[in-house]
């Protein structure tokens, strides 16, 4: 059993608004990155909420209906995104064999690109298994069961990050074809490129919407 753990609990101070509802082809961000991880192969579906949970969680069921994803509310999300890897992996099902950990401003990860780490970790249950764009390694990121210990010790906004660089050398990398990274907003600028790239393709490469 393969888990997804969607991190939607920031408070976008960058951005001055929350970037989970703002509207892209007539949907909030997160529910295109949501959306994806839904079709997926994923067994279990979690999405950690925290700043403006409630507005966030009404605008999921707007757009996408009842949903069979696990919906948890991180109140630490404050203190950083360790909180929130913290969060998922305590509502995972007890059979989890591994969890996948994306990012719910970035609409970009489609649900073809989940399956291939889902298919590398199925025949090789390597420790992490780590998209490349072009050759760098950016995300979603899946971490074997082994793992679970170390990411539950995270503090602070590190993330996941750090354990990645600590287990390079067993982590299995899967190109997805692509030049660079699915774009994430932190930015109103980064919002903006966005949707002006939406706008002139019609459907961006790479975007499940």
């Amino acid at each position: 059993m393969i888990a997804g753990v969607l991190l939607a609990a920031g408070g976008s101070s960058r951005l001055g608004r929350p970037k989970q509802l703002l509207p892209l082809a007539g949907r909030p961000l997160i529910a295109h990155a949501l959306g994806s991880a839904l079709a997926s192969g994923l067994d279990q579906v979690v999405v950690v909420l925290g700043h403006e949970a409630a507005t966030i969680r009404a605008a999921l069921d707007d757009s996408l209906g009842r949903t069979r994803a696990n919906i948890v509310v991180n109140a630490r999300y404050a203190e950083g995104q360790a909180t929130s890897v913290v969060a998922g992996l305590a509502a995972l099902r007890t059979d989890a064999e591994a969890a996948l950990f994306l990012l719910g401003d970035q609409p970009g990860v489609s649900t073809a690109m989940i399956d291939a780490l889902l298919a590398a970790f199925l025949a090789d249950r390597a420790p992490v298994f780590a998209p490349t764009y072009g050759g760098t390694i950016g995300n979603p990121v899946l971490f074997s069961r082994d793992l679970f210990p170390e990411l539950l010790r995270l503090t602070g906004d590190e993330g996941a990050r750090g354990v990645v660089r600590r287990h390079l050398g067993e982590t299995q990398l899967v190109e997805m074809g692509m030049a660079e990274p699915p774009q994430d907003i932190d930015t109103e600028a980064d919002y903006q490129a966005l949707r002006a790239a939406w706008d002139a393709a019609g459907h961006p490469s790479g975007i499940e919407g």
